[in-house]
C-alpha cells in the first residue's frame, strides 16, 4: 500500500513538473502591445530579459534606470557609464550588424528614429525581434522618453525620480530666465576644426533659447560651418566652446579666440570652454548643460 501511494505521489509530482515546463516558455513569451514614441503599436515582452540598445543615449538611460543587467548588446560608441564598455558591440547606430544582433538572441531592441536607418530596423523586425523606437526632439520629450523607458523595463519608480529631477531643473531655469529680459547673442562652437555650430531645430539650439540666449547660428542648416570672417560679422556676446571631437586643451581652444579682441565675447571675457559630454546626447545630463548655460548667460549679480 505504501509503495503504491509513493508511486502515485511521484507520478503526480512528475505530471506537475511537466505542466510547469510546458507553461514556463509561455510565461517567458508573454507580451503586450504598447505605443512607442513615434506612434507605432509594438508587441513587446511584458518583462524583457535580453535587450540590445541600438543607440548610445538609450544605453546610458537604461543604466540610469538601474536595468543595465538586461543589456546584452550595444552600439560602438556607447561608453557611458563605464560598465557599458563591456557590452558586446553590434556596429554603429548608423551601420548596425544585423547578424550580430540576431546572434545575441534579444527579446527587445531599443532604437531611435533620428539615428537608426529605417531599412535596418525593418530587417530586425522581420527576424521576429521587436524594436521600440524613441524620437525625443524637445527637452520635454527627453523627460517623456525616460518615463516611457521606465514603464517598458519595469523601472517606473526610478524613471519617475529621474524625470522629476529633470522637471525641477527646467522649472528653475525658466524662473531665472524670466527674471532677466536680456537675450545675449550666443555662438556655440561644437568643434574647433572645422568651426561648426548648431542651427535651428537642434538640441543645442533649443538649449540656448531655453537658457535665455539667441542662437546666432540659427537657420536652415543643422550644423553649419563658419570662418573667422563670419564670426566677426556676427559679433557674439557669448562664446561657448565644446570640442566634441577632442584633441585640444582648454588653453588652446581659448587662445584662438583671444586673437580677435574685436569680438564682444572676447573683449568682455565671456568665452567659455565647457564639457562636451553635457551636450552630445539626449539624456538626463543634458539638463545639467542647460543649467550651466543659464548661469553663464544670466550670472547672479555680485553681492
Amino acid at each position: 500500500m505504501g509503495r503504491r501511494v509513493m508511486k502515485s505521489s511521484v507520478l503526480v509530482l512528475l505530471g506537475l513538473l511537466i505542466c510547469l515546463i510546458g507553461i514556463m516558455p509561455a510565461l517567458a513569451a508573454e507580451t503586450r502591445t504598447v505605443t512607442d514614441q513615434i506612434g507605432r503599436n509594438v508587441e513587446v515582452p511584458v518583462r524583457p530579459r535580453r535587450i540590445v540598445s541600438l543607440i548610445p543615449s538609450l544605453t546610458e538611460i537604461v543604466y540610469e534606470l538601474g536595468r543595465g543587467d538586461l543589456l546584452v548588446g550595444a552600439t560602438k560608441y556607447a561608453r557611458e557609464p563605464a560598465a557599458a564598455a563591456d557590452l558586446p558591440r553590434v556596429g554603429t547606430y548608423l551601420h548596425l550588424d544585423i547578424e550580430r544582433i540576431v546572434a545575441l538572441e534579444p527579446d527587445l531592441c531599443l532604437g531611435a528614429k533620428d539615428g537608426n536607418p529605417q531599412h535596418l530596423i525593418s530587417r530586425i523586425e522581420e527576424m521576429g525581434i521587436p524594436v521600440f523606437a524613441f524620437d525625443p526632439r524637445t527637452l520635454a520629450e527627453i523627460v517623456e522618453s525616460v518615463r516611457m523607458l521606465g514603464e517598458l523595463l519595469d523601472a517606473e519608480p526610478e524613471a519617475a525620480g529621474i524625470a522629476l529631477s529633470m522637471e525641477k531643473k527646467l522649472a528653475a531655469v525658466d524662473r531665472k530666465v524670466g527674471r532677466d529680459r536680456s537675450r545675449p547673442g550666443v555662438f556655440f562652437l561644437i568643434d574647433a576644426s572645422p568651426m561648426v555650430s548648431a542651427g535651428s531645430g537642434t538640441f543645442i539650439d533649443r538649449i540656448i533659447t531655453r537658457a535665455g540666449g539667441r542662437n546666432l547660428a540659427a537657420g536652415p542648416q543643422s550644423y553649419p560651418r563658419y570662418s573667422w570672417e563670419d564670426i566677426l560679422s556676427m559679433q557674439p556676446e557669448i562664446v561657448i566652446i565644446a570640442s566634441m571631437a577632442g584633441g585640444y586643451t582648454e588653453k588652446q581652444l581659448k587662445d584662438e579666440w583671444m586673437k580677435w579682441p574685436g569680438i564682444p565675447a572676447v573683449r568682455d571675457g565671456r568665452v567659455y570652454v565647457v564639457d562636451a559630454g553635457l551636450f552630445d546626447r539626449p539624456v538626463p545630463r543634458l539638463l545639467d548643460g542647460l543649467v550651466m548655460l543659464t548661469d553663464l548667460f544670466h550670472p547672479d549679480p555680485a553681492r
